[in-house]
């Protein structure tokens, strides 16, 4: 079982707060990294903060995601620094099998999923930094859990809400933190298949018990099947759990049938009923896993991430993938830029949101192509030992890791003083 919420850390010394943004009343839609990360700042400027998640309560499971660059240096300006490397995968490497169950390779210098260990980035399990970064936002700021925005209404002097519970209330800012498939972004900017850029790929996630007694270590298993990659495993939480990661090509993302769980884990199992290894037996553990989660590769393209007093931040404004790496840092650094734009402009929140876009956007942008140079190192060169490639193993997109150039990309950023 999931470890509890953390308890509250001693929040730094708030800067003072102006009268504009005292009395500035923000929502925020989305409890799990963009969200409760804005809502540290907000609070911690003196804005008055409701965060609505329209999960029961903090949604457990998820992925491993990385803090890197100038994430890093926002978490430690918000003081979970040391909870986050606490928290940490902490892995020591990586083996690669092939279909029969051989190590074909084996690396202590970086994983698939985590990147260079020589680097001061942090690998974590979603589910873990939600919490974290919950507990530290503060007991000034509202959660509102088992609710969603059903409408909005746009005013001259402020935001009327309506609620999935019926409940309205008026903001001053709303701020669409809901992920790629963003409801909010939806009432405010229209269908999701405007700005929505289907990437090749579905993965499928999910919990098992340690049963391969793996040490901080992970494996990718390799399948000779061009629509199935293979699966990914790693231990977590001090080697008491897995987590399991299966990837498919050649869906459709607009196929109806793909938004059934019980669906996808049908596909899943017809997909990988050949396969070898131990995969049959981890695949047992995905039809009760309580965390299973399924998508599709895809990045969010907006001209613009405003409109009116609604903001978009993290993944429901420029989601970059899991195939970029670069989802949570561009959270955790958007609601930093955001947050201070906030406050720096005393209450022009347009101003605000321009400043924002500018701040971010290249770095956004540079971060998104990311995710295209990872996928076409993954399918280029395939099975071709002579090319070089990852250290001579054969790439997929269960196993492709980052190189200089990559972050590059990533740390060229300056976490400025707001």
């Amino acid at each position: 079982m999931a470890p509890d919420i953390v308890q509250t850390r001693t929040t730094p010394q708030s800067a003072p707060a102006s009268a504009a943004s005292g009395s500035r009343r923000v929502l925020i839609s989305g409890a799990s990294v963009a969200g409760p990360a804005l809502a540290y700042w907000l609070n911690r400027y003196g804005f008055r903060v409701t965060v609505v998640e329209r999960a029961p309560a903090l949604r457990p499971g998820g992925q491993a995601i990385d803090v890197r660059g100038p994430a890093v240096e926002v978490a430690r300006r918000m003081g979970v620094l040391d909870e986050l490397r606490a928290h940490a995968t902490d892995l020591r490497g990586i083996s690669v099998l092939d279909e029969d169950g051989n190590e074909t390779f084996r690396s202590t210098e970086y994983t698939a999923s985590g990147g260079r260990l020589d680097r001061d980035d942090i690998e974590i399990l979603r589910d873990d930094l939600a919490r974290i970064l919950v507990a530290a936002s503060g007991p000034g700021v509202e959660y509102v859990f088992d609710d969603s925005i059903a409408q909005l209404d746009d005013g001259q002097d402020e935001i009327r809400v309506r609620f999935a519970s019926g409940q309205e209330r008026a903001f001053d800012i709303v701020v669409a933190a809901d992920g790629v498939h963003s409801q909010t972004r939806a009432l405010a900017f229209g269908s999701e298949e405007d700005y929505l850029r289907p990437l090749t790929g579905h993965l499928g996630v999910w919990t098992a018990p340690n049963i391969l007694d793996l040490d901080r270590w992970q494996i990718a298993y390799r399948t000779r099947d061009e629509q199935a990659w293979g699966c990914l495993v790693m231990s977590v939480r001090k080697n008491s759990e897995l987590r399991v990661y299966v990837g498919l090509d050649g869906l459709d993302h607009r196929d109806p049938a793909l938004r059934d769980p019980e669906a996808q884990k049908r596909l899943i199992a017809e997909r990988y009923g050949n396969a070898g290894w131990e995969l049959p037996r981890l695949l047992r553990y995905m039809w009760s896993a309580p965390d299973f989660h399924f998508d599709g590769g895809a990045q969010i393209h907006m001209d613009t991430w405003s409109t009116g007093r609604v903001v978009l931040l993290g993944d429901a404004g420029y989601c970059g993938s899991p195939a970029s790496g670069q989802g949570t840092s561009m959270a955790m650094v958007g609601a930093y830029v955001l947050a201070g734009e906030l406050k720096a402009a005393d209450g022009d929140d347009r101003a605000a949101f321009a400043a924002y876009e500018r701040e971010l956007r290249p770095w956004v942008t540079a971060n998104q192509a990311l995710a295209d140079l990872q996928m076409a190192r993954a399918h280029s060169d395939a099975g071709d030992t002579d090319t070089g490639g990852n250290d001579g193993h054969e790439d997929s997109p269960m196993t492709t890791t980052v190189d200089d150039d990559y972050y590059s990309v990533v740390d060229d950023f300056t976490v400025r003083d707001y």
